[in-house]
């Protein structure tokens, strides 16, 4: 079983699993390792209705704690999942020097003051015509390579295409090629950089049939010559954590990949699909 390096527990405001109950369901799954990847999307208040922080101090005492506790059965890497909102850099730059994580996500949930997943960022932005997802597609993209440029306190890129799990039409008209232009410099930063690509499986949980990127970005992400590839389920329930693994790893050896990615003290190790 690969290794789950994004999952969440009830420290994310969106979930209400303890640690525990995911720690446990990995430990079924026969699962060596297991990073918890709460949200931190910190310089958000007022653009949803849930608070996505948390307090680090506490947070990452009790990953400790968890590893200490389960370290015979599995090990247990501490993560976070931070939301690169460039108004935050200072901040955030701040953040990672002072955190012992294991592994850092970087992620675009936000866009332009609106919550992605809320309906708002379609509807007050003109994007709930029939057929204009393009555009709200492509601003979240531009978005998304605007803020690799600006950041290195992360180690993964998550869910690159994220956005077309809430767009009104979601992936009914959604097709990669069509924003190649602009994901093919993200990749390219992300190359350059060193940092990782999230294979996040959720997108099969969404109804959407794809991993979030898409086949087709996976690939090209090989073709550019990406090596450093980390796999997640974004997981919220223990019966979702390594969700699709064994469709993850078809696709990542479709596209050419034969090791994904680990991090332990933010330093990246190479497994074998």
């Amino acid at each position: 079983m690969l290794c789950d390096f994004h999952v969440h527990t009830d420290f994310s405001a969106d979930s209400k699993t303890p640690i525990r109950d995911q720690i446990e369901a990995a430990i079924k799954l026969g699962m060596k390792e297991i990073c918890i990847t709460d949200h931190h999307d910190y310089g958000t208040s007022g653009m949803c209705h849930l608070d996505y922080t948390v307090d680090p101090v506490t947070y990452f005492a009790a990953l400790k704690d968890l590893a200490e506790e389960y370290r015979e059965k599995i090990q247990i890497r501490s993560g976070i999942e931070l939301g690169l909102m460039i108004r935050e850099k200072e901040y955030l730059n701040e953040l990672v020097k002072t955190i012992p994580a294991d592994f850092i996500i970087g992620s675009n949930h936000f866009i332009d003051g609106y919550d992605v997943f809320d309906k708002k960022f379609y509807y007050d932005n003109g994007y709930t015509v029939p057929g204009t997802d393009h555009q709200a597609y492509h601003r979240f993209f531009e978005a998304s390579l605007e803020r690799v440029k600006t950041f290195d306190c992360f180690d993964s890129l998550g869910h690159l295409d994220y956005v077309v799990r809430y767009g009104p039409e979601k992936n009914a008209n959604y097709r990669p090629a069509d924003y190649m232009d602009v994901i093919d410099e993200i990749l390219k930063v992300l190359i350059t950089k060193g940092k990782s690509l999230e294979c996040n499986t959720a997108g099969f949980k969404y109804g959407l049939g794809h991993t979030h990127p898409y086949e087709e970005i996976l690939k090209r992400y090989h073709e550019l010559g990406g090596e450093l590839l980390t796999v997640g389920s974004d997981g919220h329930r223990p019966h979702e954590v390594g969700g699709y693994f064994d469709q993850a790893r078809e696709i990542l050896l479709n596209c050419g990949f034969r090791y994904y990615t680990v991090y332990r003290e933010r330093k990246p190790v190479f497994l074998e699909l």
